[in-house]
């Protein structure tokens, strides 16, 4: 069986890539990854990656071109905060027989492939708590009212962060078919905290792949990932979710952004220095906040504590 894992770039995510290539590389040196472009500007990124990673980039570039027309054609230029998140849909078309795919805000603590083992019983594979915040930043409650879902069903909803399945369960016409659904019905969907693709990839997962498993479910209970989540514990170079005394799968920085200051600085601080070979990161120490700045943070901290209990 031909595995793999797929992640999405450009040259303005180099450190992000590189921390997320180092944590990959230190527990699995032959698994391997393949680089989709977020944009035209991929060609630096593309050159490191392949140079210290073997990673290699997609190959059917006028795949990735048709689907970004064929979306604009359908949403328009305005429907998106990030439309060519889009482009991570090539998953299901590259050389890959099953799949991880993962984004760059995030480190891993394990060989992450063996995860796919899970895709032996299903056919999709997630692992995060994204469905016990409710339905928030994927679908409004109209799809409730509607019974477009059952509430069964939305328990299923998923980070689109971190995934995995099998080659050509989604056909080209599939992603077709269900952006002109989508876009007949904005109303269906939470764009509130601009998540782009999330809540229209939860839809074609829930509406064309019904063997799927949360890894976050499996017995004996399961870590979160979530950089926002306040009690995760440092041993050394992984973290441990101290509710459950198990340690962290990966953690995944969504919604933060990545700097000096940031939860969990350190570990991908870490990660980001594990290859001497290349120069040190170049993200910026940010601007000394003042004393309203400081008292959003501590809001937004608040709530982050709340959402966790």
């Amino acid at each position: 069986m031909n595995r793999g894992i797929y992640i999405i770039a450009n040259d303005k995510v180099i450190d992000h890539a590189i921390a997320l290539l180092n944590s990959i590389r230190l527990h699995d040196t032959e698994t391997p990854i393949i680089m989709i472009p977020y944009d035209e500007n991929y060609h630096r990124i593309a050159d490191i990656l392949n140079t210290y990673y073997g990673v290699q980039t997609y190959e059917d570039l006028d795949f990735i071109d048709r689907l970004s027309h064929k979306l604009h054609e359908t949403f328009g230029g305005k429907f998106f905060a990030r439309p060519n998140q889009f482009r991570k849909q090539a998953c299901w078309f590259g050389p890959f027989d099953e799949f991880l795919y993962i984004d760059t805000d995030i480190v891993v603590f394990e060989k992450i492939v063996d995860n796919l083992n899970y895709l032996n019983k299903y056919d999709f594979i997630c692992c995060d708590y994204q469905h016990s915040g409710g339905i928030k930043n994927v679908f409004s409650p109209k799809v409730l009212e509607d019974k477009v879902f059952t509430n069964t069903e939305v328990k299923d909803i998923f980070n689109g962060g971190f995934w995995g399945s099998k080659k050509s369960l989604i056909s080209e016409q599939d992603l077709y078919e269900i952006f002109s659904e989508c876009a007949a019905h904005p109303e269906y969907f939470d764009f509130s905290e601009k998540t782009s693709d999330q809540p229209i990839i939860n839809y074609m997962l829930l509406k064309r792949i019904k063997s799927r498993f949360n890894i976050v479910r499996r017995e004996g209970k399961a870590p979160g990932n979530w950089a926002g989540t306040p009690h995760f514990q440092s041993q050394g170079d992984i973290l441990f979710d101290s509710k459950i005394n198990q340690p962290l799968q990966y953690l995944h920085w969504a919604g933060i952004r990545i700097q000096p200051g940031c939860p969990y600085w350190e570990i991908w601080e870490h990660y980001r220095r594990l290859n001497p070979s290349l120069p040190p990161s170049t993200i910026p120490t940010p601007e000394t906040k003042n004393q309203w700045q400081h008292m959003v943070e501590n809001l937004k901290s608040q709530l982050r504590q709340l959402k966790t209990k």
